[in-house]
């Protein structure tokens, strides 16, 4: 497949100066995406980013005000990124059933490398959305970033694999609901199954956790 370089926009709110616009601010969001992940998001901080780029913590203060508005600007673009995986890969499926068990597999299956992506490491990004997103709404300011559209990627991915929940059975009073609770719950099983695994029942099967998710919602409507 040829190498497309997608860039996914994301609010203007999640940030002072766009990342997209320079070699600096790309070079930010990629090296936080690899240190995130190897540290975690409690010991990460812009001195020891600034000491990877050979920059000063200064400039990373430039594109963005905090810690957690780049954590919320990553995650958001995973989500933006996830979106357009939805998009592309129901757009010729006419069965809602079939692009719905397609989206549930999207949304709960290990991510592969995507080369169409030019400075994302899109597997580690997943593993921190696994591991840390929740320390995006989970804060005191959840309500004021909220209004600002800082979660706006991730409710348009909710919302569309609701519209296709609706098609299958337009009297279902809790698409979002229910698609909310796959996407975080499969972020769960994945966490315990690596690190508390006496609280989930996933063995070495392959893909078991998709398997459940799209059993569970599949349930709702026989």
């Amino acid at each position: 497949m040829q190498n497309l370089h997608l860039q996914f926009e994301v609010g203007s709110k999640l940030f002072l100066k766009n990342p997209n616009s320079s070699d600096l601010g790309r070079d930010i969001v990629s090296k936080s995406i690899e240190l995130i992940y190897k540290i975690g998001f409690e010991a990460f901080t812009f001195n020891k980013l600034g000491k990877i780029l050979n920059s000063p913590e200064s400039s990373i203060y430039r594109y963005f005000a905090s810690k957690h508005a780049l954590l919320i600007y990553i995650t958001s673009w995973y989500w933006s990124w996830t979106e357009y995986r939805l998009v592309f890969a129901t757009t010729n499926i006419n069965s809602p059933e079939e692009r719905l068990r397609t989206c549930i597999d999207i949304l709960t299956k290990p991510v592969l490398v995507d080369s169409s992506i030019s400075f994302v490491n899109e597997v580690l990004l997943s593993e921190i959305i696994f591991s840390e997103s929740l320390k995006t709404h989970h804060t005191k300011n959840v309500d004021k970033e909220n209004k600002q559209g800082c979660f706006r990627s991730y409710k348009s991915v909710v919302r569309r694999v609701g519209d296709i929940i609706l098609e299958i059975d337009p009297n279902f009073k809790f698409p979002h609901m229910l698609v909310s609770t796959v996407i975080e719950g499969a972020h769960e099983q994945k966490y315990f199954a690596e690190h508390l695994p006496s609280l989930t029942d996933i063995t070495k099967e392959k893909d078991a956790i998709s398997k459940f998710y799209t059993k569970m919602v599949f349930n709702f409507f026989k």
